[in-house]
């Protein structure tokens, strides 16, 4: 780009924009020109800053801008330069996440208009099997529907093709041309059971809801953990199951073949990850204590390649190891559960060797005989506290009624009488 032209169009922007008011201005990726000054090396990055110094300009200089609203979308609000975020800017930040369970059965609604669905398709029990989705997802699980019935040359969608598009859009397409050798089958029925059964074995685990040794994408295959109802926070003990059930892969490998293979590997990638948050951002350590080491997010070119690190070495020694003696204690409570129902081990991975995949009901009749571990002892963030035996108050039956923030229904004025002549 030309030295000026940046700005020059930004001024232009706002010029047809003055000129047809009222009108909306809407920037998609408003991070490619709002980046934090500073944060670039090289020429490209002092252009970079004079469009964006203009945009500021525009949005509350010496003039007033009436008549126009300036909206933005970005999802790397970390990165923004913080004049964009002053009061009389861009003041009110509205974040968009993933919609809830009434959201996702609203949208699969939407996009499943003019689809021909079975009379016994749910929009509901397919909403509560994508958490996490969001609505471009949720297209695609009835978009990737609608062409495998055509594909199969059905007439309606049935919830077996959606329960296949879900997986498309979880993990790829299945690899019908991976063919593995059948002691290799084995090694991954074991590896999913093992996860599929230290979850539940566990206390604060999620339901497992699917197990499938088919290979989809990079994977071999998959165990799916799904909560009953959304959540939008994690307890430490609820973490720790997270953890164990990561572990529990690789623990069945050793206990059955004392030879692991390479599948753990994204395994202990999500365990470390949750384990580190566990001790430098949740405070769940009593060594370290209720203390947040954040790393600023991702590193940023420029703008974090001067920043120093909020703890010192000797921190950071301890950190690891407290990371350690979680991963540590996970494998060992994992261990613990497949020894103790080493029966429903082969029991699953015999079922998985003769029908691939199992669905939530052929994996309940399977884990009947599971026996769960022990509860966990009462963990405090300083040990020398004394433990409280006291229970919480139960949940109310009333609540206060909340504030109605939604717009009043608009009256139609009633038509004035003629004048009589």
């Amino acid at each position: 780009m030309f030295v000026g032209v940046g700005a020059s169009r930004v001024r232009d922007l706002f010029n047809q924009a003055k000129q047809s008011a009222p009108a909306i201005i809407f920037v998609d990726e408003i991070d490619a020109v709002g980046r934090h000054r500073g944060a670039g090396i090289g020429g490209g990055n002092d252009e970079r800053e004079q469009t964006l110094n203009q945009l500021l300009v525009e949005m509350d200089g010496f003039e007033e801008n009436t008549g126009i609203i300036l909206i933005a979308a970005t999802n790397r609000p970390d990165v923004l330069d913080p004049a964009l975020l002053r009061p009389g800017r861009f003041d009110r930040q509205i974040g968009v996440t993933a919609p809830d369970l009434n959201g996702r059965t609203e949208i699969l609604k939407v996009h499943s208009a003019g689809k021909p669905l079975k009379d016994d398709v749910d929009l509901s029990m397919v909403a509560r099997r994508t958490p996490g989705f969001t609505g471009a997802d949720l297209a695609n699980v009835l978009n990737e529907a609608a062409l495998l019935t055509a594909r199969l040359s059905l007439k309606q969608i049935t919830n077996e093709i959606l329960d296949e598009s879900i997986d498309r859009v979880i993990g790829g397409p299945q690899k019908k041309s991976r063919l593995m050798q059948e002691q290799e089958r084995l090694n991954t029925a074991y590896h999913e059971a093992g996860h599929a059964l230290v979850a539940a074995s566990l206390n604060h685990s999620d339901p497992v809801s699917k197990i499938t040794i088919m290979p989809r994408g990079r994977a071999l295959g998959y165990t799916m953990v799904l909560p009953l109802e959304d959540r939008y926070s994690v307890s430490r003990n609820q973490l720790l199951d997270q953890i164990a059930y990561a572990m529990g892969g690789r623990v069945a490998e050793e206990i059955i073949f004392h030879d692991p293979t390479t599948g753990a590997s994204n395994d202990f990638e999500k365990a470390t990850s949750i384990a580190r948050a566990m001790v430098t951002q949740y405070g769940f350590s009593s060594t370290l204590g209720s203390v947040s080491f954040s790393n600023g997010g991702e590193v940023f070119i420029g703008r974090d390649m001067a920043q120093t690190k909020e703890y010192s070495e000797a921190t950071a020694q301890i950190i690891d190891a407290e990371i350690r003696a979680i991963l540590d204690s996970a494998q060992d409570e994992a261990h613990r559960a497949l020894t103790l129902n080493r029966k429903v081990l082969d029991a699953t991975a015999k079922a998985l060797m003769e029908n691939e995949t199992l669905n939530f009901d052929e994996i309940a009749k399977i884990f009947k005989a599971v026996k769960k571990l022990p509860k966990r002892t009462q963990w405090l963030s300083k040990k020398t506290r004394p433990v409280s035996n006291i229970a919480p108050i139960a949940i109310p039956k009333k609540r206060a009624p909340k504030l109605d923030l939604s717009p009043a229904p608009k009256v139609k004025a009633k038509p004035k009488p003629k004048p009589k002549a």
